[in-house]
């Protein structure tokens, strides 16, 4: 059973070598890009990074998390039965939901606003997503919905009013975070913890910007921005009040396999205040994982499942997403601290019809499944062996 509070203000050792953070150029999460990728650390790193044996089984906690649930007109259309007007999402997760159930606390980064019906239902680029893609992730097994993205605006006050009455209506036991419909609850002096066999967990969500939409000015809180202050102040009272801590930024390159300076700035203030793991999304494409000291740093999951209307060169990098995987225990001096952390490929397989968009493990994903993939209408390059090849490329061999 999930413990949860919101923590108001009444680990692991931290990186002794990591430099000063500096002031971030305003523009520089959304224009700063590596244009290869950056690998040296990454091929330094063998997956799974073990650090230390569990000492006691029932102090430990699993924990995975998903990146961009991402639903493009096709996906919706695929998920809406014709004749009844009725979504069902189930489909999507039929073989990934094993894994996502059996995990302790499951996060997935819900990039689209979940306004319903009523504010019409639409795609790219301004996303709205019915109703019933919550109750899919809830079947799944999914815990923790992150929803700070560049999206979140895209139906303005009414559609973080609708997506929070939502889930506090229909699944008041999921964690919501990134998103707030009043003060007490977007103050920075208020954090979302998790307590699961007996360590506390605080995940922090936040994204670098809103595609230039303003918050409503009677809400000026509506979603949790990348800002410094705001960080620092949560970051610190995290220290105090959980035992574990992971930050979800949304930030980042589209569509970069490597990872921007203005990243690495960000993870190391993180680290710096105390977070324990740093799980990222919004590339669309993989990143590398990167250890600091003993901090992962999952600089990007990619897409979880998408159906982008993108044609040419690197759109079957947008088809790969990874499932961050890590395992943390109390140690015998009473520190929670990593143990394991890994990195599980996913695949998004797209045909045209009724339920025909669905996640498969890479490991599990045939040649024969990669050929009816119709992502190849659109990047004839895509296969089995180029998602392989291009895992091979981010996380090293």
């Amino acid at each position: 059973m999930l413990l949860i509070s919101t923590v108001s203000a009444c680990g692991i050792e931290k990186a002794n070598n990591l430099q000063a953070y500096e002031e971030p150029a305003a523009e520089a999460v959304v224009t700063e890009a590596v244009k290869e990728p950056v690998k040296e650390e990454a091929k330094e790193l063998e997956i799974p990074v073990v650090t230390e044996s569990v000492n006691e089984p029932d102090q430990t906690v699993n924990i995975i998390m998903v990146g961009d649930i991402l639903l493009h007109t096709p996906v919706e259309e695929a998920a809406k039965n014709d004749e009844t007007g009725i979504y069902d999402f189930d489909f999507i997760f039929d073989n990934s939901k094993d894994k996502i159930s059996s995990a302790d606390i499951a996060i997935a980064n819900q990039e689209v606003i979940i306004g319903g019906e009523n504010l019409k239902v639409s795609g790219y680029p301004a996303f709205n997503a019915p109703y019933e893609i919550g109750d899919a992730l809830c079947n799944a097994g999914f815990d923790v919905i992150c929803h700070a993205t560049n999206h979140a605006l895209d139906k303005g006050k009414k559609g973080i009013l609708n997506c929070l009455d939502y889930w506090r209506t229909n699944h008041p036991d999921i964690v919501v975070t990134g998103i707030y419909d009043n003060e007490a609850d977007a103050s920075y002096d208020s954090i979302p913890v998790i307590e699961k066999n007996g360590i506390r967990i605080a995940i922090l969500n936040y994204t670098y910007g809103t595609n230039g939409i303003a918050p409503p000015s009677d809400m000026p809180y509506a979603v949790s921005m990348l800002d410094k202050e705001r960080v620092i102040t949560q970051l610190d009272l995290a220290e105090e009040t959980a035992d574990f801590t992971i930050v979800c930024p949304h930030w980042g390159v589209e569509y970069n396999l490597g990872y921007s300076g203005e990243q690495e700035k960000w993870a190391k203030l993180f680290i710096e205040h105390g977070a324990d793991a740093v799980i990222g999304t919004h590339p669309h494409v993989i990143e590398p994982l990167v250890m600091y000291e003993d901090v992962p740093v999952y600089y990007s999951l990619g897409n979880f499942v998408n159906w982008t209307s993108g044609t040419g060169k690197g759109v079957a990098n947008r088809m790969v997403g990874a499932m961050a995987d890590i395992t943390i225990s109390r140690k015998s001096d009473g520190s929670v601290s990593v143990d394991e952390c890994l990195v599980r490929n996913y695949v998004c397989h797209v045909e045209s019809g009724d339920e025909n968009v669905t996640v498969y493990p890479l490991e599990e994903y045939s040649d024969e499944l990669a050929a009816k993939n119709e992502i190849i209408k659109q990047d004839s390059s895509f296969s089995r062996q180029y998602c392989e090849s291009l895992v091979e490329s981010v996380y090293g061999e």
